[in-house]
Parts: structure tokens; sequence; C-alpha cells
């Protein structure tokens, strides 16, 4: 086996995100849900001798150290393999949206080459690496539905009944430090528990990051107005700027502005790529 096509990389959602604190460290104390969407980048990957790593975009311009890029090379250095990749990417997933799209990238990445790399790494190691390349990296691997806890490390898998949404990517986009960076953000949310999230899954809580973004970015209410005009109630997903809204029946999706992205997604039970890495029982 020298390649793989057609890898999907899908986005996720945060059904709520509450700031319950702030390490000594600096890093805040989180609690979310987050939730498997089929709105999904591809990857195409190929075995290169020498160890090379090249990217190729096909669809928006990539940073050069990419966390693809990034995640291939972290394998080789972890497994010692001498081998090297050709990695296509088409990006599909907006950037800066809060939807995960480039830890999704990665963890597809670190999923695909090692199989194509026959290195055999479990999925628990995989996650160690992919630990140190984003802290939403080893959801993504692990694959599952979970409850998320601590600065996202503290993964806990969860069922989610299926659902229909409506996924709104203003033109702008926010970078998360400017958000947790704010000494506006609320950081003393109460801490809840799983069976209060179970009870509502789909409209328990709420994110605190939202009141903040929508400040420094006013292409996040203009989105929420835009679905609360459409009778669905919205919320920010991650730190932004892409807001969304549970869907019960058909919505006209008509009249937004042309420079957003407005997309009609389900949730997925399981990542496309569970059970790829051994031991993908975590």
């Amino acid at each position: 086996m020298n390649a793989l096509y057609d890898v999907p990389a899908p986005a996720k959602l945060n059904l709520f995100l509450h700031v319950t604190g702030r390490r000594p460290d600096g890093y805040h104390r989180l609690q979310s849900v987050f939730m498997l969407v089929d709105w999904c980048d591809t990857l195409h990957f190929e075995t290169r001798s020498g160890g090379q790593i090249t990217r190729e975009d096909q669809g928006p311009a990539l940073p050069a150290d990419d966390l693809t890029v990034r995640a291939a090379r972290a394998l080789q250095t972890a497994s010692g393999t001498p081998l090297g990749a050709h990695i296509v990417v088409q990006k599909r997933i907006p950037a800066q949206a809060g939807m995960g799209g480039g830890s999704s990238d990665a963890a597809t990445c670190l999923l695909a080459l090692n199989r194509l790399w026959r290195l055999g790494l479990s999925a628990a190691e995989l996650c160690r690496i992919g630990l140190t390349l984003g802290a939403d990296v080893p959801f993504f691997i692990k694959g599952h539905n979970a409850w998320v806890e601590g600065v996202g490390e503290q993964i806990t898998p969860i069922t989610l009944p299926p659902a229909r949404f409506v996924v709104v990517k203003p033109a702008e986009g926010l970078e998360t430090a400017r958000i947790f960076g704010d000494p506006g953000l609320k950081r003393d949310t109460e801490t809840a528990i799983i069976s209060g999230f179970a009870a509502n899954p789909y409209g328990f809580g709420h994110n605190d990051l939202q009141p903040v973004a929508r400040q420094l970015c006013p292409g996040v209410s203009q989105a929420l107005e835009w679905l609360a005009a459409q009778g669905l109630n919205g919320r920010m997903t991650g730190s932004g700027s892409a807001v969304f809204a549970q869907s019960l029946h058909g919505v006209q999706l008509q009249g937004a502005p042309v420079s957003w992205q407005v997309r009609v997604c389900n949730n997925l039970g399981v990542h496309p790529l569970a059970g790829w890495a051994p031991s993908d029982d975590l």
C-alpha cells in the first residue's frame, strides 16, 4: 500500500462551552461537548522515500507549516520511520470558525500515515503525539462524540441522538487567543454534570465565549440574528466565528450574505476513521 485517497477529516461543533476557572499556568478550565458533523475536509496521502514531507493545497492556501505537516513530522520523529509522504488537502472546513478543522486534519494525518507507513501505533500513542499539536487533536483520534473537560484533554465518550443543524460561518474569523485574553470573559461558570446535559443535549448550557466574540466580530451577531430570523435559536461553536442551530424542520437558507458559508449538517455517531488505529476503544 503506497497511497490512501479520499480520507475524511470531519468538523466538530461545541454544543456548549463553559469556562469554569483558570489554572496557575494561565490555561482555562473548560467544560464542553464536542460533536462530530459531516462537514469534512478530504486528504490524500502518498508514500515518499527519503523522509521528505510535502503538501499540496486544493482549495484555500494553508500556512507552509500547517498542522498536517507538523503532524507528519511529529509521527516521523516518534516512530523513527525513514519514510516520507506527499499530502494533498482539499480544504472545506472554514478556518477560525471554532469547528476544529486544523486539529481534525492533523488527527486524520496521524491515523492515515500510521496505517500507510505500517507503524502499528495504538490510538493512545497517537493521542500523545496529537496532544503536542493541539488540545482538540486527541478528540478526533479517539473518534467519538465526547464530554470534554480540563483544557480539553479529559475526554469521556457519549452517545448523542441523531440531529440536523444549520451552520453559518460569517466572512470574518476569530483568533482564539484574543477571546481568552479578553478581560471581559466570564471565567467562573458553575461546574456541570453529564446527567444534566443528557436531559436536554441540544438546549443545554451556553457558550461563555460568545459575548466577547460578539464584541470583537460583528459577523457573529449578524449570523445569530439571521438564524433567529429563520426561527432558529443559534449559538456560537468553540471560539467562533461560526454559529449553529438545531433544525427540526426544513428552513429557507436563501438571503444570507454571499460572503458567508451556510450549510446544513448532520451529526455523526462516530468518526469515519474509527478503528484505524489498534486499541481504538478509548
